[in-house]
């Protein structure tokens, strides 16, 4: 699969919006100038309830608002859960977020950008990982 779109996991977000300077952050903020960057509810989600001050929700929202936003269709739910399981078969146990987020990005053609060793783990999903 050729990678020309991306849906960067909660961790690549929290480096962006918390201005660090990771490889991460970085590679998250040339994929914006690149305009191939995708969200999804599991990653809003996420990020809003890691919201502490109250002038962060607003930045958050506006950021994710300006781009593609995927959602979860009963197709995408039936392979989340067959994913799930077998991945469960094979001793490996990913938090539903993560599924479901693997779920939409192979069903869109996304790679995942992250940090999360065990995305690599599911088969058929292009990482990123820095």
């Amino acid at each position: 699969m050729v990678r020309n779109k991306i849906m960067p996991d909660t961790c690549a977000w929290i480096d962006f919006f918390n201005g660090r300077q990771t490889s991460l952050a970085e590679s998250l903020a040339q994929s914006l100038q690149q305009h191939e960057v995708m969200t999804c509810g599991v990653v809003l989600y996420e990020l809003l309830q890691g919201v502490r001050k109250p002038g962060e929700e607003p930045l958050v929202l506006g950021a994710l608002r300006a781009l593609s936003h995927l959602e979860m269709t009963r197709e995408l739910w039936i392979t989340a859960g067959r994913l799930s399981a077998s991945l469960r078969n094979g001793g490996h146990i990913l938090p539903m977020s993560d599924v479901v987020i693997a779920a939409l990005a192979m069903g869109n053609g996304c790679a995942v950008l992250t940090v999360d060793r065990h995305f690599t783990k599911i088969p058929g999903l292009e990482v990123v990982t820095l």
